[in-house]
């Protein structure tokens, strides 16, 4: 991911603010490595100058680094476990603490109050070297926009590494607008949200576990910093900096994916729908799927697991045509009711077998579900 030159390790000597410390390593340690292999990725790097401890942590596909004051007697760079670190700071009796790297034992020393913690170093210079920010071209963008398109798309990526471009969410960025793509081959959710500001051009595709750290990370924030570097892109707020790898490959074309035409189009209260949905889908165990009846009047909703039991709710709906049932995966179908946000939606049907569209009352957003075929 990042380029592997040399950070050399010194007698680094602070104090820091106990909550600051567990604030930002609360942050920062979500993008530790948890595979042991390489053992160097399991650290947060401390590296103190300027009156400043930063701290950084990456597992080679998202890396993570925020910045906080400290009290710097020795500037230095040095890596200790990550996890471990965290769950020190968070327990330690006194609000100020410090820290201190001896070299020559390869050891950093915690000190707060008459709490002492030794722990063992990994090697610096193993670390990986991650983009300097003062090198990049940085843009400003929406936060709020960025947050909201990625929450609206980011639960149809797929968890398959074994395809992982479908691991991703296609961003673009256009001249007046965010657009984001995600796809797991069974739903597909597509968001645009309009933005007042110029934005720089991108098209990628970017991890979605990237993106919903993200989202946490920025929330609230006004704007959003980015820059791009080689391969990867590079987002930062409130003094925190992500950086992730684009993920290579041809991400489906989901124009094509959406039906032009529909044989049904109803319009349905979402939260009345949203909530049937919910306490049906107790009975859909064992990939049981969930049943949409629809016929005149009416739509029925269904599940039916074998030796477990079953559940039938009804509600009003403004079908008129020759009865129609479909069957879904019960969380992918809740999940496209969950992101649309709007009081009612669209649901526009072809067939019993062919993928169903979900909308809200605006068209910034389409979530396209494929249907189970049902026995009998």
């Amino acid at each position: 991911m990042i380029d592997s030159e040399t950070v050399v390790g010194t007698g680094l000597q602070i104090g820091v603010s106990r909550d600051e410390l567990a604030a930002k390593l609360s942050v920062v340690s979500r993008a530790v490595s948890t595979r042991t292999t390489v053992l160097v990725l399991g650290g947060v790097q401390l590296q103190a100058a300027g009156g400043q401890l930063q701290l950084a942590a990456t597992d080679m596909e998202l890396s993570l680094r925020a910045t906080l004051d400290a009290r710097v007697a020795d500037e230095g760079t040095v890596v200790v476990p990550g996890r471990l670190l965290l769950d020190i700071a968070r327990s330690l009796p006194e609000a100020e603490v410090t820290l201190e790297h001896r070299p020559e034992e390869a050891v950093v020393v915690v000190s707060s109050g008459s709490a002492t913690y030794r722990l063992h170093t990994y090697s610096a210079e193993d670390f990986p070297r991650l983009p300097e920010i003062d090198s990049l071209t940085l843009h400003a963008v929406d936060g709020d926009a960025l947050v909201e398109t990625v929450a609206r798309v980011g639960r149809s990526a797929s968890r398959d590494e074994s395809r992982p471009v479908l691991t991703g969410i296609l961003v673009r960025f256009e001249p007046t607008k965010i657009v984001m793509a995600a796809t797991d081959s069974y739903r597909l959710a597509v968001k645009e949200t309009g933005v007042a500001g110029p934005l720089p051009e991108l098209e990628a595709i970017i991890p979605a576990r990237a993106l919903q750290e993200l989202s946490r990370i920025v929330a609230g924030a006004e704007d959003v910093q980015l820059g791009l570097h080689e391969n990867h892109v590079v987002f930062g707020a409130d003094g925190i900096w992500l950086t992730t790898r684009r993920i290579d490959g041809q991400f489906p074309n989901y124009r094509q994916l959406l039906p032009e035409q529909f044989e049904h189009e109803l319009t349905l209260p979402r939260e009345e729908l949203l909530e049937v949905v919910r306490r049906v889908s107790l009975m859909a165990q064992r990939n049981s799927p969930l049943r949409l009846r629809f016929a005149e009047g009416e739509l029925t909703v269904s599940a039916i697991t074998q030796d477990v039991g079953e559940a039938r709710e009804a509600l009003p709906a403004p079908y008129a045509a020759d009865p129609l049932e479909i069957g879904f995966n019960a969380e992918f179908l809740r999940s496209g009711l969950e992101s649309i946000d709007s009081e009612s939606l669209r649901f526009k049907l072809i067939s019993p077998l062919r993928p169903a569209v979900l909308e809200g009352e605006s068209d910034d957003y389409v979530y396209l579900i494929m249907p189970i075929r049902l026995a009998g």
